[in-house]
């Protein structure tokens, strides 16, 4: 980890595991490293990269706006693989937030990465780790050579992600509804479980 955390702190950009996927990231608060993996991953501002946290507690360094119903949702399915659109803080890096200023972030149920958002004390920047046309990862193999040079650092020691499916990504409509931008990991069915009703994004 201590290699990883160094290469975050130098504004690299590494390859680290999740609970769902492989994940390229680097330090979110770096605009230098955002550009470096959007870059890397052929992606456009109109694109935001997604975000992972080490506790619920660090929310409010990507976002002020946690209305309760938000914090509800969080709880209930946080640490794991839902991804909450939340306001992002104006401080943050244009690569992270879309045209109306909202950012993606889950609570990793990964130990590894949740524990190298929290020593690293910011939000790490999770984007699937495969180069733009290429599948993502959920094992070592499966890690595309050429995206492995463009990388500072990696880490591969298990637990390995679960993979199949990536996070699922929400917007909150109100305190109970929401809407699903990508159905992944969480399926609707767990969501309406919890008492929520879900509308699902067309395209």
């Amino acid at each position: 980890m201590q290699s990883l955390l160094k290469a975050l702190r130098s504004e690299g950009i590494v390859i680290y595991p999740t609970e769902t996927l492989y994940a390229l990231g680097c330090d979110a608060t770096s605009a230098t490293a955002c550009a470096r993996v959007a870059k890397v991953k052929v992606r456009t501002e109109e694109r935001p990269l997604p975000l992972i946290i080490g506790g619920l507690d660090m929310l409010d360094l990507v976002t002020d706006e946690q209305p309760k119903h938000l914090r509800e949702l969080a709880s209930a399915f946080w640490p794991g693989p839902l991804s909450i659109l939340v306001k992002a803080l104006p401080s943050l890096p244009a690569w992270l937030s879309d045209a109306e200023g909202y950012t993606s972030v889950r609570w990793s149920g990964h130990p590894f990465a949740s524990e190298l958002s929290r020593r690293l004390k910011h939000p790490i920047v999770a984007t699937s780790a495969n180069l733009s046309g290429k599948p993502p990862a959920a094992l070592p193999e499966d890690i595309d050579p050429d995206l492995l040079k463009l990388v500072d650092e990696t880490y591969f020691d298990p637990p390995w992600p679960r993979g199949h499916l990536p996070s699922t990504v929400v917007r909150m409509l109100g305190s109970s509804k929401l809407e699903v931008i990508r159905e992944g990991e969480v399926s609707i069915k767990k969501l309406c479980d919890k008492g929520y009703s879900v509308a699902v994004r067309n395209g």
